[in-house]
């Protein structure tokens, strides 16, 4: 509601003028003033119930569950790697960043700003290479021979470990070092 303003050069007392319907007459009450709902409380929601609840806010800055969800994330990749390797007969590199990626963001998103995680995601995306590489192997090795890829990863580690040895060139190294860089960057833009 706003004010009423008096006429120029007229004085103004705060009380409704002549000649105004809306006025309060001798003997009635007169018009509320300010705001009728002041000092009220809100009922629930606009459509009934209580009202709404604050969403719960992600979990961050936790490093115990910023390490192990990177170690997942590297054993799933891992696991996704291998099967790439096992399909292809070949070594993408591609996916060895990918594996980097993927244990970093879960890192970072998860972990929070931690200076440990970086460095801890890009170890475990090491080894989440290098699973992928002998998951890979062993999907390769049990198309040739009759046995099964557990029986190969499981049973034969050891010769499992030699083929990779023999296999492994320049390039596999340079999967790995990429994979751990990419893993500690994607930690360190991705932490919250």
């Amino acid at each position: 509601m706003s004010t009423p303003v008096p006429p120029p050069n007229q004085p103004y007392d705060g009380q409704p003028q002549a000649g105004n319907p809306y006025a309060a007459q001798p003997g009635q009450p007169g018009a509320p003033t300010g705001n009728p709902f002041a000092g009220q409380q809100p009922v629930g929601a606009p459509f009934g119930g209580g009202a709404p609840f604050a969403p719960v806010p992600p979990a961050r800055n936790n490093v115990g569950l910023g390490i192990l969800v990177a170690f997942v994330a590297a054993l799933v990749a891992a696991g996704v790697y291998g099967a790439i390797i096992g399909a292809t007969k070949h070594e993408i590199g591609y996916a060895a960043v990918g594996v980097g990626a993927i244990v970093g963001f879960a890192a970072g998103k998860l972990g929070g700003r931690n200076p440990a995680l970086p460095v801890i995601s890009g170890a475990f995306a090491l080894i989440g290479v290098y699973a992928g590489q002998l998951l890979g192997e062993a999907i390769i090795i049990s198309k040739q021979l009759p046995l099964s890829v557990t029986d190969i990863f499981f049973d034969h580690f050891s010769d499992l470990n030699k083929v990779w040895k023999e296999d492994s060139d320049f390039i596999s190294v340079i999967f790995f070092l990429v994979a751990a860089a990419v893993a500690f960057s994607t930690a360190k833009k991705t932490a919250d």
